[in-house]
Parts: C-alpha cells; structure tokens; sequence
C-alpha cells in the first residue's frame, strides 16, 4: 500500500494485506460546562500542571478567579489564619497559649452584689456641700446622748407609747423573775424537809396467790446437788430424796458423767448446806436411772411421788434443780405432751435407752437432770432427764422419766441392785410408706419369744396389747409396758395383710 505520497507503507508482520485496517476508537472526553472551565481551567500561557517560567515568592497568594470570591470556613480560619497580633495562627507554641491577653474582670459593684459585707463609706453629698448632713463615715463622729430616768419620765423625751411599753416589760420579767425563785424555793424546802412522806402498804392487804412458790418451798428440802469426780473430770447434777433412810434417785448418765466412769467419787449437798458421801446402790442404764445411799443424815425431806398416768397435757408444772451449778433454781411451765418415746443414746447391753417421757417446756438445763418435775399440789410426776436444743441451752423441750416407771425401776434397785426389763427378742426400725407407721422387724432372734410367737422379718409391728406402734422406739416401750411372762396381742402387717399373733415378752 501507498500512502497519498506515493510512498509504500511498511508491512505489518502478520497482518492480511488485503483486510482494511479498522479505524482507532474515538476518545471519550467528558462535557466541560463553561462555569466549571472558568473555575478549572488552567491560565493563559499555562499549558502543564504549572507554569516552569514562574517561580512563586514569599508573600504570594493564590490567583483570584475571576467571579469567585474567597470565603474561608470560620474554624479553620480561626485555626490556620493569622491573628491579630502578628502571630501565625496554629503554629504559635502552646506555651504561648497562657500568655494570651485576657481582660481583667470588672470591679465589683457593692450595690449589686447581695452578699457585699456592710461598712461605712464616703457620704453620698459631702459635708460640704450639705451642711445639715449627719457625718456618719468616721468614728471620731460624737456618741448620742443618753436619756436618764427622770428625762424619760417627767421631760417627756418618750412618747406615751413607748414609756407603756416599756412599763409593761419591766412588769413581765419582775413577773417571771418571781415564778422563778418560788419553784427554786420549792424544791429546796423538798430537799431538805425533815418530814418524811413514805407510804407503807396496809397490813390487812391481801397478797396475790402464789402456787409455784408455795410448791416450791414444800419440794425443795427434797431436792439436792449432786456432785461426781474421778481424777480427771468432774460433772454435777440434782436428784430427790426418796426414801427416809437416805436412798435418792438420779439419772444413770449423772453418776457415770454420760457413761464415762463406772465408778467415781459422788457428794451430795442438802438444802441446809451440809455435805454427806454417797455410795451407788443400783443403776438402770436403759431407762438412765440410778439410786444412791448417804449413811448418817438426819431429818430428811422425803418427796411426794404422784402418779403420772393422771397427768394431763397443758397443766402448770414446776421443774426444780441446779442447772449450770445454780441450786436451787426452779422453772415453770406446762406439759406438753405425754408418752413421748425419746432414745437417750445408743443401744447398751441391758437394751435401748428409750424413755416413754412427759414432755415440758418448763427450762430445763444441764445440771437439772435427776431433779423433780412437780404438779400443782406438790407430788413428783417425773424425773428430768434430757432436752432437746440446737443451742446447748433449754429452748422450751424438756423430757422427764414418768414416776411411775421411776417408782418402779428404783424399787428394784433398792430391794435387788438391778432391774430386768421385758424383751421379745427382735430388731426393728422405723416404718412409714404413707399410708402405715409402725416398727418393721429386721432381726428375729432364734428361740425367742417372737419366733415362737410367729413374727417373722419384714412384718411391720403397729400395735402391741393397747399402745399403739409407729416407731422402733415406741416397740420398745410397748413391750415393757406389757411386761414379762404375761400373753399380749400383736397386730402386724405383712405381704399387705393386717394378721393379729399372740406374743409372751420374756426378761432379757
């Protein structure tokens, strides 16, 4: 190919000679409106990005445009502009902050501060200028005079109604003045009267009831202060004279110190004060009682037994001993609850220690086991023996012996030196499913008088004879209740089924 001048044009590698060249794409160069050429465009006689020929000096600002005024933001103006001082705005140190200029604060104007303190001043019109004026801004200014007496009471220099007022005030305090001095007077001659004005209550008046104290005073003679010893403890409790040849009932866990010595050194201290020896003549663990002997003590106060099958739950009782060493101390309170059965301790060769208890909120506390449980007229109903606490001191459950087993098991000790208890032969513990409480039998000893009665493990034992069965406990307490050698029914559940057996409680 040739161009217009004739001359061949060279070649293109790889290219079809006889395929037309195709034409360059067109530029894409956006509309430029004629405002934003004005603002945009470059100066004449500027063909780059700057102008080589021009070299800018110091002081130079830009080019205005032609139709657009400068307006700079405030805040950068105020940051980056010059103030007007001199100085070149952000780049001041900021040290030089501190120094800048700032106005000083107005004088404080008197008149409108109302916290301004009060004080003489210059006068508002000058004593020369007014003559007549007061001068009141120094202290070399003379002091009023004074009206005496007879000026203020026969010149007339006060009006009629200041001089009443002034009569009245005087008359006030003379008043007050007065009233004054006649109590102050008073009580003077109070304090120092010979004559003495203490009233005395009528010998014919009639004293209040008081059956507790009455009780009391009948009971305690009876009632002593047991003190144990060994060579390396101590331990203290009450107990009641029963017998006037010197025997006296305690509980079992008094003279062994809670089964910690078999034998010790006991003393027994007597309403009067005097002190006697005393020797152990039986004791009963199962039902924590024992009976002791002084030798050589005359006149003694024997107590009154009751009988505590009568005994009604809600009548006064009173609980006599010495508690934390205090003889001598009575308490008062009601019963609470009768054939309470109570475990003492853990099972002991002579059997369970269970008690079949009154229980009492009268307090009772450490020191007060062995001593009575008393009715309204006097007789003994019981003999204290525990409590229940969480405390370690009494919180109103106080558990005594019933004196009718007491009566029983110290005749016993007296006449034999010990007490056989009846047994069937049997181990149980406590059932209850919901629908039945009782005893159920985990154990049944050979050739004893429950296997011979047909009692079986797993039968649940929940009545013997007339005492009704919901616990081990109580099973126990039932079948001494019955006694020994005598035939008693038993009721029982087994497989479901209420079946009733005769059993005969031997002496274990």
């Amino acid at each position: 190919m040739e161009d217009e001048t004739g001359v061949p044009e060279p070649a293109v590698r790889g290219a079809d000679p006889d395929r037309p060249l195709r034409e360059p794409a067109p530029i894409l160069r956006p509309v430029v409106d004629e405002e934003s050429a004005e603002h945009f465009s470059r100066p004449d006689g500027v063909t780059g990005g700057s102008d080589p020929r021009r070299r800018p000096t110091a002081g130079d600002h830009p080019r205005p445009v032609p139709g657009r005024e400068a307006h700079p933001d405030p805040a950068l103006a105020a940051a980056f502009g010059a103030s007007g001082d001199g100085e070149r705005g952000i780049e001041r140190h900021p040290a030089w902050q501190d120094e800048a200029e700032v106005s000083p604060p107005p004088e404080p104007d008197p008149w409108r501060d109302p916290h301004a303190p009060v004080g003489f001043g210059e006068p508002a019109v000058s004593a020369s200028e007014d003559p007549g004026a007061e001068d009141l801004s120094g202290a070399d200014a003379p002091a009023p005079p004074r009206l005496s007496l007879s000026e203020a009471l026969f010149d007339r220099r006060l009006s009629r109604q200041a001089l009443a007022a002034a009569v009245a005030a005087v008359a006030v305090i003379a008043l007050i003045g007065g009233g004054i001095g006649a109590v102050v007077a008073d009580s003077a001659r109070g304090l120092t009267t010979s004559t003495v004005r203490i009233a005395d209550a009528p010998a014919d008046v009639i004293r209040p009831d008081n059956p507790v104290g009455e009780v009391a005073q009948r009971v305690q003679p009876a009632v002593v202060n047991i003190r144990v010893s060994t060579p390396s403890a101590q331990g203290e409790g009450s107990g009641i004279v029963i017998d006037p040849r010197g025997y006296i009932v305690t509980n079992n866990h008094v003279v062994t110190m809670d089964g910690a010595a078999d034998r010790a050194d006991i003393d027994v201290m007597f309403p009067d004060g005097s002190r006697a020896t005393a020797e152990l003549v039986g004791r009963d663990p199962a039902t924590d009682l024992a009976v002791l002997k002084v030798e050589d003590v005359q006149n003694l106060t024997v107590a009154t037994l009751g009988d505590s099958d009568e005994v009604q739950v809600g009548e006064q009782v009173v609980a006599i001993g010495s508690p934390l060493g205090l003889a001598r101390t009575v308490t008062e309170g009601i019963v609470s609850a009768t054939q309470r059965p109570i475990a003492l301790g853990e099972a002991t060769t002579d059997g369970d220690v269970v008690i079949d208890a009154i229980q009492t909120d009268a307090a009772i506390n450490p020191g007060n086991s062995g001593g009575p449980l008393i009715d309204s007229s006097g007789a003994v109903i019981g003999i204290n023996t525990s409590i229940f606490t969480q405390t370690g001191g009494s919180i109103g459950l106080g558990f005594a012996i019933p004196v009718n087993d007491v009566r029983d098991i110290a005749t016993s000790l007296m006449t034999e030196g010990s007490v056989r208890h009846a047994t069937i032969g049997v181990n149980a513990r406590k059932a209850d499913n919901g629908d039945v409480e009782g005893a159920e039998l985990v154990n049944v000893r050979e050739d004893s008088p429950a296997q011979e009665a047909g009692l079986r493990e797993g039968d649940v034992v929940t009545r013997i004879g007339d005492r009704r069965v919901r616990s081990s406990d109580e099973l126990v307490i039932a079948v001494r209740r019955a006694g020994a050698d005598v035939e008693v029914p038993v009721e029982v559940i087994r497989d479901g089924a209420r079946i009733e057996l005769t059993v005969r409680p031997a002496e274990g």
